[in-house]
């Protein structure tokens, strides 16, 4: 069931999001090499509990860290813990954040230290992506819309779309309905209506689509071992186009 959201709990999400925003940033200015992603996860639970926030994905379906950091063929999902970041790699962050009963979520990928251009690259197309669906996501479109335009481009620059996650609806449950594939044919699914609280995540792989989970449980990773990028933001459909509820 699809649940508009009032100005209320708009503004409520939004408030969240700011702190995921202000998290995002605060770790993209620590990324270096010679850090471990347990560092990110401690910076980050740091700051979104002095902001009165919980980590949303702590403890969610048993998940063990506050933040997803998913490296190089990471995908989605990564554990943080000892492994150390090193020169040329990427790294994805997911961040989540529950606040006054509302969630809002977003995700971003750094480049730790010089990166080549190849993984460049593949970070601008995912993130050019987002922009992309972010654009498409105004009243009267439907939600395939998105996932077409996401598709489309990344296919035009050679990469691939993960099939395995979508982004999803957000607001007072982490994941609400509808589901927003990366992929499709448009105009099909439900319309898109002032009130609608989307997050839009673009997973996308330089190499083959194909992905798998890890022994761990969570960590997704590239099938062939090449990078993957991921861009989140949670965002409002207006009257007017898409409302970033995920910025500073």
């Amino acid at each position: 069931m699809i649940e508009l959201k009032s100005r209320t709990e708009v503004e409520k999400i939004r408030q969240a999001g700011v702190i995921v925003a202000r998290v995002l940033q605060a770790i993209g200015d620590y990324v270096k090499p010679g850090v471990n992603t347990g560092e990110l996860d401690t910076l980050a639970q740091e700051l979104i509990e002095s902001s009165k926030a919980k980590a949303a994905f702590k403890g969610y379906r048993g998940f063990p860290g506050h933040i997803c950091t998913s490296v190089n063929e990471g995908v989605v999902h990564g554990i943080p813990g000892q492994r150390v970041l090193e020169e040329g790699d990427i790294v994805g962050i997911d961040v989540g954040v529950k606040l006054n009963g509302y969630f809002a979520d977003a995700a971003a990928t750094f480049a730790v230290g010089q990166i080549s251009e190849k993984a460049g690259k593949l970070m601008q197309a995912t993130k050019q992506s987002l922009t992309l669906a972010i654009e498409t996501a105004v009243k009267g479109r439907k939600i395939s819309d998105i996932s077409n335009v996401i598709e489309t481009f990344i296919k035009s620059r050679g990469y691939s779309v993960v099939r395995e996650f979508v982004g999803h609806g957000i607001g007072r449950q982490m994941h609400e309905d509808p589901q927003v594939p990366n992929f499709g044919p448009p105009g099909q699914g439900p319309e898109l209506k002032p009130g609608l609280v989307l997050a839009i995540e673009p997973m996308i792989n330089m190499g083959s689509s194909d992905v798998k989970v890890q022994s761990d449980g969570w960590t997704a990773v590239t099938r062939d071992g090449s990078l993957s990028a991921h861009y989140e933001h949670t965002v409002l459909v207006t009257e007017n186009g898409a409302d970033i509820l995920t910025k500073l």
